[in-house]
């Protein structure tokens, strides 16, 4: 990892800063603020992606717990975002740190000039040293629109910043090789190459206060690492441990992670843009020879390598890319769906042209 200021994100998770009754736990939210403060004092940049709108929220509702119908929680996140974020703006103003809100939805990830937007005004943030507080924007987001938790928001905006390191926060210290909870012997894994199917099952279900859980954070480690950036997942129990991350010496699980190792070569935004959030308009198969050209020797897509099309979808929009059955990746198509589909009738020795541009490619995360 470089050496001197890093860019880093925090993401913080509803258990780690609710009381168990409900409603904000002032203790817990000052330790990290005190934690991500001497972060900053350190020289270092830093996006906090916070949860806990809903946990914070729910009990000036007349909720005993965390509710389950749509619209209760939405209200939830309306109370609850309002008093995450006067908690923040006093906690962190003690540290003469001036904080900005920024409520996200899935659609701003997948409309690319607000996914460039989103971009440029963290990076103003972050240049003129002011911490930006991310959230998903429950009070609007659908079903079908959310990032399914702020463990994969934490994970995307980690890409969209090109962050160095994602420590992603939890009330465990780690992944373990058994549930410590019923097992004494269970062992914790300090630090994982990389993330697999094996590693994610054995992690377990979602927390009481939230929607994540150990899964769902391998699984924002394992979407950070095809971004090229590596994850931390722990707890926090004093001040300085994040800096204490940054050594390698955090109270939890590393992944692809190395405080010696030079930093990962992240994927530029506009790749990842191709790769995680643009909207699809059909697909096209290619044959084995044209996969290896892509995917191995780097090259681009040339036009005698498709075999099969399947949608509508015109010049300049994202298409996958098919091989024997396997999605292999994304990219811009330079023909629409209609020629693409008459030149098939051509004799091989006839065709030509790029499809898929080497510089408008991503192969599958």
């Amino acid at each position: 990892m470089k050496k001197g200021k890093m860019r880093l994100v925090v993401k913080v998770g509803s258990s780690s800063l609710a009381a168990s009754s409900g409603g904000v736990d002032p203790q817990k939210m000052s330790l990290l603020v005190s934690a991500v403060s001497q972060l900053r004092d350190a020289g270092h940049q830093v996006v906090l992606v916070s949860s806990g709108a809903v946990a914070s929220g729910y009990q000036k509702l007349g909720y005993k717990q965390r509710p389950r119908t749509l619209a209760a929680k939405q209200a939830a996140a309306a109370i609850g975002q309002s008093l995450l974020m006067q908690t923040y703006t006093q906690l962190f103003g003690a540290h003469q740190c001036s904080v900005a809100q920024i409520l996200l939805t899935r659609s701003d990830f997948s409309h690319r000039e607000r996914y460039q937007h989103a971009f440029q005004t963290l990076s103003l943030l972050l240049d003129k040293n002011i911490l930006p507080i991310i959230n998903e924007n429950d009070t609007v987001s659908v079903a079908e629109l959310t990032f399914g938790d702020n463990d994969m928001l934490g994970a995307l905006v980690a890409g969209l910043v090109h962050a160095d390191l994602y420590m992603i926060l939890t009330d465990t210290n780690g992944l373990y090789d058994k549930d410590p909870r019923y097992n004494s012997d269970a062992q914790r894994i300090a630090w994982l190459p990389e993330v697999t199917d094996e590693i994610e099952n054995l992690a377990g279900g979602a927390s009481q206060l939230g929607t994540g859980g150990m899964r769902s954070k391998l699984i924002a480690a394992r979407t950070a690492q095809g971004l090229g950036i590596p994850s931390f997942i722990g707890k926090l129990d004093q001040s300085s441990d994040l800096l204490e991350v940054l050594t390698g010496d955090g109270n939890g699980t590393y992944v692809n992670y190395s405080p010696e190792a030079p930093a990962l070569s992240g994927l530029p935004t506009r790749k990842q843009w191709i790769a995680l959030h643009s909207p699809t308009r059909g697909s096209i198969t290619i044959d084995q020879g044209a996969a290896e050209a892509i995917l191995e020797q780097r090259r681009s897509l040339l036009l005698a390598g498709v075999r099969d099309v399947n949608g509508t979808f015109n010049q300049g929009e994202v298409i996958e890319v098919y091989c024997e059955g396997e999605l292999i990746g994304r990219g811009v198509s330079r023909f629409a769906a209609e020629d693409l589909t008459d030149s098939l009738g051509t004799k091989a020795t006839r065709r030509s042209g790029t499809v898929i541009h080497r510089d408008q490619w991503t192969q599958t995360i």
